[in-house]
Protein backbone atom coordinates (compact mmCIF):
# COMPACT_ATOMS: atom_id res chain seq x y z
CA UNK A 1 0.00 0.00 0.00
CA UNK A 2 1.57 3.29 -0.72
CA UNK A 3 1.69 6.09 1.53
CA UNK A 4 -1.34 8.39 0.10
CA UNK A 5 -3.46 4.65 -0.09
CA UNK A 6 -2.52 4.56 3.66
CA UNK A 7 -3.37 7.86 4.51
CA UNK A 8 -6.83 7.11 3.03
CA UNK A 9 -7.15 4.09 5.10
CA UNK A 10 -6.57 6.00 8.67
CA UNK A 11 -8.98 8.84 7.71
CA UNK A 12 -11.82 6.60 6.40
CA UNK A 13 -11.18 4.43 9.46
CA UNK A 14 -10.88 7.14 11.84
CA UNK A 15 -14.00 9.45 10.45
CA UNK A 16 -15.72 6.46 11.09
CA UNK A 17 -14.75 5.48 14.27
CA UNK A 18 -15.81 9.32 15.58
CA UNK A 19 -19.42 9.38 13.56
CA UNK A 20 -20.80 5.86 14.89
CA UNK A 21 -22.93 5.29 17.29
CA UNK A 22 -23.97 1.93 18.23
CA UNK A 23 -26.98 0.35 20.60
CA UNK A 24 -25.34 -1.80 23.11
CA UNK A 25 -27.10 -4.51 25.00
CA UNK A 26 -25.67 -5.12 28.05
CA UNK A 27 -24.77 -7.92 30.27
CA UNK A 28 -26.81 -8.41 32.99
CA UNK A 29 -24.48 -9.22 34.83
CA UNK A 30 -21.17 -6.56 36.17
CA UNK A 31 -19.03 -9.45 37.07
CA UNK A 32 -16.38 -10.12 34.77
CA UNK A 33 -16.59 -14.04 35.78
CA UNK A 34 -19.94 -14.09 34.49
CA UNK A 35 -18.99 -11.70 31.15
CA UNK A 36 -15.78 -14.20 30.48
CA UNK A 37 -18.52 -17.45 30.61
CA UNK A 38 -19.67 -15.95 27.23
CA UNK A 39 -21.33 -18.43 24.50
CA UNK A 40 -19.19 -19.09 21.61
CA UNK A 41 -18.46 -21.62 18.71
CA UNK A 42 -15.75 -24.62 19.80
CA UNK A 43 -12.66 -24.52 20.22
CA UNK A 44 -10.73 -23.08 17.38
CA UNK A 45 -13.88 -22.21 15.10
CA UNK A 46 -14.67 -19.09 13.33
CA UNK A 47 -16.97 -17.17 12.57
CA UNK A 48 -18.03 -16.96 16.45
CA UNK A 49 -19.90 -14.46 18.41
CA UNK A 50 -18.07 -13.56 22.23
CA UNK A 51 -20.50 -11.92 24.38
CA UNK A 52 -18.58 -9.63 27.27
CA UNK A 53 -19.10 -6.28 29.29
CA UNK A 54 -20.60 -4.48 26.97
CA UNK A 55 -22.72 -6.78 24.58
CA UNK A 56 -21.86 -9.46 21.77
CA UNK A 57 -19.68 -8.88 19.18
CA UNK A 58 -19.38 -11.28 16.10
CA UNK A 59 -14.92 -12.61 15.54
CA UNK A 60 -15.78 -13.53 11.59
CA UNK A 61 -12.21 -15.16 11.81
CA UNK A 62 -9.05 -16.38 13.35
CA UNK A 63 -7.56 -12.60 14.35
CA UNK A 64 -4.00 -12.17 13.38
CA UNK A 65 -3.66 -8.17 13.98
CA UNK A 66 -4.79 -7.94 17.75
CA UNK A 67 -4.33 -4.75 19.43
CA UNK A 68 -4.16 -4.95 23.28
CA UNK A 69 -4.92 -1.38 25.23
CA UNK A 70 -4.23 -2.86 28.78
CA UNK A 71 -0.59 -4.40 29.57
CA UNK A 72 -2.47 -7.59 30.51
CA UNK A 73 -4.30 -8.32 27.78
CA UNK A 74 -0.66 -7.45 25.90
CA UNK A 75 -0.05 -10.28 28.16
CA UNK A 76 -2.80 -12.62 27.47
CA UNK A 77 -2.28 -12.09 23.71
CA UNK A 78 0.95 -13.20 23.93
CA UNK A 79 0.61 -15.88 26.27
CA UNK A 80 -2.11 -17.62 23.87
CA UNK A 81 0.64 -17.36 20.76
CA UNK A 82 -1.45 -15.00 18.94
CA UNK A 83 -0.20 -12.23 16.63
CA UNK A 84 0.25 -8.70 17.67
CA UNK A 85 0.34 -5.36 16.27
CA UNK A 86 -0.94 -2.93 18.90
CA UNK A 87 -0.21 -2.27 22.67
CA UNK A 88 -0.26 0.87 24.60
CA UNK A 89 3.29 1.78 27.14
CA UNK A 90 2.86 1.71 30.66
CA UNK A 91 5.69 2.54 32.53
CA UNK A 92 8.56 2.39 29.65
CA UNK A 93 7.94 2.47 26.01
CA UNK A 94 7.89 -0.65 24.30
CA UNK A 95 7.06 -4.49 25.60
CA UNK A 96 9.23 -5.42 28.77
CA UNK A 97 11.86 -8.01 28.60
CA UNK A 98 10.02 -10.33 31.08
CA UNK A 99 7.80 -10.92 28.11
CA UNK A 100 11.14 -12.71 26.84
CA UNK A 101 11.20 -14.90 22.95
CA UNK A 102 7.15 -13.86 22.93
CA UNK A 103 7.85 -10.66 21.78
CA UNK A 104 9.96 -11.89 18.98
CA UNK A 105 7.82 -14.50 18.12
CA UNK A 106 4.36 -13.09 18.38
CA UNK A 107 4.78 -9.10 18.04
CA UNK A 108 7.95 -8.41 15.95
CA UNK A 109 6.45 -5.76 14.36
CA UNK A 110 3.88 -4.61 16.81
CA UNK A 111 3.98 -0.82 17.73
CA UNK A 112 2.90 1.25 20.28
CA UNK A 113 -0.73 3.15 20.28
CA UNK A 114 -0.11 5.33 23.44
CA UNK A 115 -0.38 5.41 26.40
CA UNK A 116 -2.66 3.36 28.89
CA UNK A 117 -6.57 5.13 28.71
CA UNK A 118 -4.97 7.76 26.16
CA UNK A 119 -4.10 5.08 23.12
CA UNK A 120 -4.58 7.09 20.10
CA UNK A 121 -7.58 6.03 17.40
CA UNK A 122 -5.66 6.91 14.92
CA UNK A 123 -2.55 5.25 15.34
CA UNK A 124 -5.06 2.05 16.12
CA UNK A 125 -6.88 2.54 12.56
CA UNK A 126 -3.48 2.62 10.56
CA UNK A 127 -2.71 -0.79 12.17
CA UNK A 128 -5.80 -2.45 10.84
CA UNK A 129 -6.68 -4.38 13.14
CA UNK A 130 -8.86 -7.39 13.10
CA UNK A 131 -9.49 -7.93 17.02
CA UNK A 132 -9.56 -5.04 19.78
CA UNK A 133 -9.26 -5.86 23.60
CA UNK A 134 -9.90 -3.42 26.28
CA UNK A 135 -11.91 -2.93 30.00
CA UNK A 136 -14.32 -0.73 30.76
CA UNK A 137 -12.08 1.32 33.24
CA UNK A 138 -9.71 1.70 30.47
CA UNK A 139 -11.75 2.69 27.45
CA UNK A 140 -15.06 2.91 28.27
CA UNK A 141 -15.85 6.20 26.58
CA UNK A 142 -14.08 4.69 23.22
CA UNK A 143 -15.84 1.67 22.77
CA UNK A 144 -18.25 2.43 20.05
CA UNK A 145 -15.28 4.49 18.31
CA UNK A 146 -13.12 1.23 18.48
CA UNK A 147 -16.20 -1.00 17.57
CA UNK A 148 -16.04 0.50 14.34
CA UNK A 149 -12.13 0.01 13.53
CA UNK A 150 -12.55 -3.41 14.38
CA UNK A 151 -14.12 -6.52 16.42
CA UNK A 152 -14.06 -5.41 19.90
CA UNK A 153 -14.30 -6.92 23.54
CA UNK A 154 -14.46 -5.55 26.80
CA UNK A 155 -14.02 -6.81 30.58
CA UNK A 156 -15.44 -4.94 33.24
CA UNK A 157 -11.82 -4.20 34.86
CA UNK A 158 -8.54 -5.54 34.99
CA UNK A 159 -6.73 -6.58 37.97
CA UNK A 160 -8.40 -9.18 40.39
CA UNK A 161 -10.34 -10.73 37.32
CA UNK A 162 -7.12 -11.23 35.65
CA UNK A 163 -7.68 -15.36 35.14
CA UNK A 164 -11.47 -14.43 34.02
CA UNK A 165 -10.10 -11.58 31.27
CA UNK A 166 -7.60 -14.45 29.78
CA UNK A 167 -9.94 -17.09 29.23
CA UNK A 168 -11.84 -14.03 27.66
CA UNK A 169 -9.48 -13.14 25.49
CA UNK A 170 -8.88 -17.57 24.99
CA UNK A 171 -12.62 -17.60 23.36
CA UNK A 172 -11.95 -14.52 21.20
CA UNK A 173 -8.96 -16.25 19.83
CA UNK A 174 -10.46 -19.25 19.49
CA UNK A 175 -8.28 -20.94 21.97
CA UNK A 176 -9.93 -21.72 25.01
CA UNK A 177 -7.70 -25.05 25.80
CA UNK A 178 -4.97 -23.43 25.91
CA UNK A 179 -6.16 -20.66 27.69
CA UNK A 180 -7.28 -23.31 30.60
CA UNK A 181 -3.66 -25.47 29.83
CA UNK A 182 -1.81 -21.92 30.98
CA UNK A 183 -3.75 -21.40 34.07
CA UNK A 184 -3.83 -24.46 34.85
CA UNK A 185 0.25 -25.11 34.49
CA UNK A 186 0.74 -21.63 36.61
CA UNK A 187 -1.67 -23.02 39.48
CA UNK A 188 0.02 -26.69 39.16
CA UNK A 189 3.16 -24.65 39.72
CA UNK A 190 2.14 -21.84 42.66
CA UNK A 191 0.56 -25.10 44.70
CA UNK A 192 4.24 -27.08 44.66
CA UNK A 193 6.40 -23.39 45.42
CA UNK A 194 3.83 -22.89 48.30
CA UNK A 195 3.41 -26.88 49.90
CA UNK A 196 7.97 -26.94 49.57
CA UNK A 197 7.50 -23.45 50.87
CA UNK A 198 5.16 -24.20 54.06
CA UNK A 199 6.90 -27.20 54.52
CA UNK A 200 10.83 -25.95 54.99
CA UNK A 201 9.57 -22.57 56.75
CA UNK A 202 6.74 -24.04 58.88
CA UNK A 203 3.94 -22.13 57.25
CA UNK A 204 5.19 -18.62 57.44
CA UNK A 205 2.68 -15.34 57.13
CA UNK A 206 3.51 -13.37 54.05
CA UNK A 207 3.06 -9.54 54.20
CA UNK A 208 3.17 -7.21 51.24
CA UNK A 209 3.96 -3.43 51.65
CA UNK A 210 4.73 -0.96 48.89
CA UNK A 211 5.57 2.30 48.73
CA UNK A 212 3.39 4.43 45.66
CA UNK A 213 4.81 7.92 46.54
CA UNK A 214 1.84 8.70 48.70
CA UNK A 215 2.15 9.78 52.31
CA UNK A 216 0.52 6.39 53.22
CA UNK A 217 2.10 2.74 53.16
CA UNK A 218 -0.45 0.22 51.21
CA UNK A 219 -0.43 -3.27 52.41
CA UNK A 220 -2.10 -5.49 49.56
CA UNK A 221 -5.07 -7.56 50.52
CA UNK A 222 -5.72 -11.43 49.38
CA UNK A 223 -7.87 -9.83 46.87
CA UNK A 224 -5.18 -7.87 44.85
CA UNK A 225 -3.01 -9.70 42.08
CA UNK A 226 -0.08 -10.60 44.59
CA UNK A 227 -2.49 -11.11 47.27
CA UNK A 228 -4.72 -14.04 44.62
CA UNK A 229 -0.97 -15.37 43.68
CA UNK A 230 -0.11 -16.08 47.19
CA UNK A 231 -3.46 -17.51 47.80
CA UNK A 232 -3.05 -19.80 44.79
CA UNK A 233 0.79 -21.00 46.49
CA UNK A 234 -1.48 -21.32 49.59
CA UNK A 235 0.45 -19.13 51.50
CA UNK A 236 -0.93 -17.47 54.84
CA UNK A 237 -1.30 -13.83 55.25
CA UNK A 238 -1.64 -11.22 58.06
CA UNK A 239 -5.27 -9.99 59.05
CA UNK A 240 -4.20 -6.76 58.20
CA UNK A 241 -4.00 -8.27 54.43
CA UNK A 242 -7.49 -10.07 54.59
CA UNK A 243 -10.92 -9.23 52.53
CA UNK A 244 -12.13 -6.03 52.59
CA UNK A 245 -15.34 -6.64 54.68
CA UNK A 246 -16.85 -3.29 53.81
CA UNK A 247 -15.88 -3.51 50.20
CA UNK A 248 -15.17 -6.73 48.98
CA UNK A 249 -13.16 -5.30 45.75
CA UNK A 250 -10.86 -2.96 47.56
CA UNK A 251 -7.15 -4.38 46.87
CA UNK A 252 -5.26 -2.78 49.25
CA UNK A 253 -5.47 -0.76 52.88
CA UNK A 254 -3.45 2.44 53.20
CA UNK A 255 -1.83 2.82 56.49
CA UNK A 256 -0.22 5.65 58.27
CA UNK A 257 3.92 5.51 60.07
CA UNK A 258 2.05 5.14 63.26
CA UNK A 259 0.30 1.79 62.27
CA UNK A 260 3.08 -0.01 60.08
CA UNK A 261 2.89 -2.82 62.73
CA UNK A 262 0.09 -4.05 60.61
CA UNK A 263 2.53 -4.98 58.03
CA UNK A 264 4.14 -7.16 60.08
CA UNK A 265 5.08 -11.04 59.06
CA UNK A 266 7.37 -13.79 58.79
CA UNK A 267 8.35 -12.28 55.52
CA UNK A 268 7.59 -8.66 54.68
CA UNK A 269 7.99 -8.22 50.86
CA UNK A 270 8.78 -4.31 50.05
CA UNK A 271 8.06 -2.90 47.15
CA UNK A 272 8.76 0.68 45.72
CA UNK A 273 7.11 2.36 42.70
CA UNK A 274 10.55 3.73 40.92
CA UNK A 275 8.94 6.82 39.79
CA UNK A 276 11.26 9.03 37.56
CA UNK A 277 10.92 11.93 39.94
CA UNK A 278 11.84 9.65 43.13
CA UNK A 279 8.47 10.63 44.93
CA UNK A 280 8.29 7.45 46.51
CA UNK A 281 11.71 6.97 47.80
CA UNK A 282 10.84 10.21 49.66
CA UNK A 283 7.46 9.01 50.55
CA UNK A 284 8.59 5.90 52.33
CA UNK A 285 11.16 8.27 54.36
CA UNK A 286 8.73 8.32 57.49
CA UNK A 287 8.29 4.65 57.33
CA UNK A 288 11.65 2.89 56.88
CA UNK A 289 12.81 5.91 59.39
CA UNK A 290 10.92 5.01 62.03
CA UNK A 291 11.71 3.32 65.13
CA UNK A 292 8.57 1.08 64.53
CA UNK A 293 9.67 -0.16 61.31
CA UNK A 294 12.83 -1.62 63.29
CA UNK A 295 10.83 -3.03 65.85
CA UNK A 296 8.88 -5.08 62.82
CA UNK A 297 10.30 -8.66 63.38
CA UNK A 298 9.79 -10.37 60.11
CA UNK A 299 12.32 -10.74 57.32
CA UNK A 300 12.19 -8.24 55.27
CA UNK A 301 12.65 -8.48 51.38
CA UNK A 302 13.00 -5.83 48.87
CA UNK A 303 11.63 -6.92 45.35
CA UNK A 304 10.95 -5.34 41.97
CA UNK A 305 8.04 -3.31 41.92
CA UNK A 306 7.91 -4.28 37.52
CA UNK A 307 7.79 -7.22 38.64
CA UNK A 308 5.27 -7.57 41.85
CA UNK A 309 2.97 -4.85 40.93
CA UNK A 310 2.94 -4.34 36.85
CA UNK A 311 2.34 -7.69 35.12
CA UNK A 312 -0.85 -8.55 35.70
CA UNK A 313 -0.77 -11.55 34.10
CA UNK A 314 0.38 -15.63 34.31
CA UNK A 315 3.63 -14.16 33.30
CA UNK A 316 3.33 -11.57 36.46
CA UNK A 317 2.34 -14.37 38.74
CA UNK A 318 5.48 -17.25 37.52
CA UNK A 319 8.13 -13.97 38.11
CA UNK A 320 6.53 -13.39 41.82
CA UNK A 321 6.89 -17.52 42.20
CA UNK A 322 10.46 -17.36 40.94
CA UNK A 323 11.01 -14.05 44.05
CA UNK A 324 9.20 -16.90 46.48
CA UNK A 325 11.56 -19.84 45.81
CA UNK A 326 14.80 -17.72 45.80
CA UNK A 327 13.31 -15.81 49.24
CA UNK A 328 13.06 -19.45 50.78
CA UNK A 329 15.38 -21.45 48.90
CA UNK A 330 13.24 -24.06 47.51
CA UNK A 331 12.45 -25.55 44.36
CA UNK A 332 11.26 -23.36 41.52
CA UNK A 333 9.25 -26.05 40.47
CA UNK A 334 9.83 -24.21 36.82
CA UNK A 335 10.11 -27.42 34.74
Amino acid sequence: MNVLSRRRVVAGAVALAAAATFSITSCSSSDDSAAASGTTSSTGQFPRTVDHFRGSTEIPAAPQRIVALDNSFTDAVLLLEAPLVGYVDYREPGLPDYLGSSRDEFAAEAESVGKVSTASLEQIAALQPDLIISAEVRDGKNYEQLSAIAPTIFTETTGPTWKDNIRLVGKALGKEELAEQKIGAYEERAAAVGAEINDTASNPVISVVRFAGEPTARLYRTTSFSGIVLADAGLARPQSQGPDPADPDNIMQAISPELISEAEGDAIFVSTWQDPAGKSAEAAKPFLESPLWQTLKGRKVDVDDARWMSPVSIQGAHLILDDLSDTFGVDKHSG
